[in-house]
């Protein structure tokens, strides 16, 4: 479990084919982590890359992730390169404070950042879903993580399958959200609680 409250940016130092093997992967990716936090990382843990649960399969100056197919058709990470910018977030241990929301690390979709709207106190940001069957798990200030950062939604747009966020400085700073760019893509988690909420309706 994770909260969606981003502990640092790393940098994507490598990216390779893994090459037929008896595992399932697919690519295989390193990025450089930070020390301050990271001490007692070990091999097998769970660390969420861009909001996507990964595992820890090598740690030396970098630390190495492998990606199977599932994982690179339904998020983002295939679409990074070398020298791209990830969030980065530990899983949460049973001490830690919740200061953001619960957050599984399972990717639903891709969306796709349709505007923005920039202002001296943030930016509000406007996002497409691609799969409409996320939308019932949508809610005017409810939450979602975006790349893995834990968001509050502000506007719904059933019929265009938007909805917009607003970003604070900080949040603009310490995340890869400031720096994205119209038409980027992004991985969409919705909250847990609305998602089985919305699995009890009744449907059209």
């Amino acid at each position: 479990m994770f909260t969606g409250i981003i502990e640092q940016v790393a940098e994507v130092k490598s990216i390779s084919n893994v090459g037929k093997t008896d595992r399932a992967a697919a690519i295989a990716i390193s990025i450089s982590l930070q020390k301050s936090n990271m001490q007692d990382l070990k091999t097998g843990d769970s660390i969420s890359i861009n909001g996507v649960c990964l595992t820890a399969l090598k740690i030396s100056g970098n630390i190495t992730f492998e990606l199977i197919d599932e994982t690179i058709n339904k998020t983002c990470l295939g679409l990074l390169k070398v020298g791209d910018k990830v969030n980065v977030e530990r899983s949460l241990r049973l001490s830690d404070r919740l200061e953001g929301h619960y957050l599984q690390g399972h990717v639903e979709g891709v969306g796709l950042i349709k505007k923005m709207i920039k202002s001296s106190t943030g930016t509000k940001l406007w996002i497409k879903i691609q799969n409409k069957k996320l939308m019932p798990s949508i809610v005017p200030k409810g939450s979602i993580a975006v790349d893995g950062v834990s968001l509050t939604i502000i506007d719904i747009d059933e019929k265009r399958m938007l909805f917009s966020m607003g970003l604070i400085p900080h949040t603009l700073g310490a995340t890869t959200l400031g720096s994205k760019l119209l038409g980027d893509r992004v991985n969409i988690e919705t909250d847990i609680v609305a998602r089985y909420l919305a699995r009890q309706l009744p449907r059209k």
